[in-house]
């Protein structure tokens, strides 16, 4: 089966079988490092994507359910602004992924500020329950995501 979609801003096709992951087609494909194989069940993060916006675990997601959609790795999503400003708030908060996480945690991130930039404590929590690597405390994400979610405001009131 050929799946045609978008990656990282690119129109890609892939023949492949249309049960296989799509964390084996970024990573074995694509060379796309950056989400990791972790649990295979959708619970760790380590895999997190976008797709058409959404942080979606990869490692259940089978080829068939992305034709035509739009996947944003954290390979692509190095290249926005909003990248730079959650690394700055994550800086700033003095946080330090371990880099098994990363895709998990700075997507979140995103899609969290996406929603609200003054997310509480609580939508927080939530929604880094998909996000199970533990390299820095929540106490230190929280303000992390609070002052990305001030950098954000800044810069919008700036432009």
């Amino acid at each position: 089966m050929i799946v045609s979609f978008e990656l990282n801003g690119q129109l890609v096709h892939a023949d492949t079988n249309p049960g296989e992951r799509l964390i084996h087609i970024l990573r074995d494909r694509f060379m796309l490092l950056d989400q990791k194989e972790g649990c295979l069940a959708g619970r760790c993060g380590s895999c997190t994507v976008l797709c058409n916006g959404n942080p979606v675990p990869s490692c259940i997601m089978p080829m068939f359910s992305i034709q035509g959609a739009s996947i944003v790795t954290l390979e692509g999503f190095r290249e926005t602004s909003d990248y730079r400003l959650i690394i700055e708030g994550l800086n700033a908060a003095g946080v330090r992924l371990c880099g098994f996480c990363d895709a998990g945690k700075i997507l979140v991130i995103h899609s969290l500020l996406q929603q609200s930039q003054r997310p509480g404590r609580e939508e927080i929590k939530q929604a880094l329950t998909a996000t199970v690597c533990r390299c820095t405390s929540l106490e230190d994400i929280v303000l992390a995501i609070k002052k990305t979610g001030e950098l954000k405001r800044k810069t919008h009131n700036a432009q």
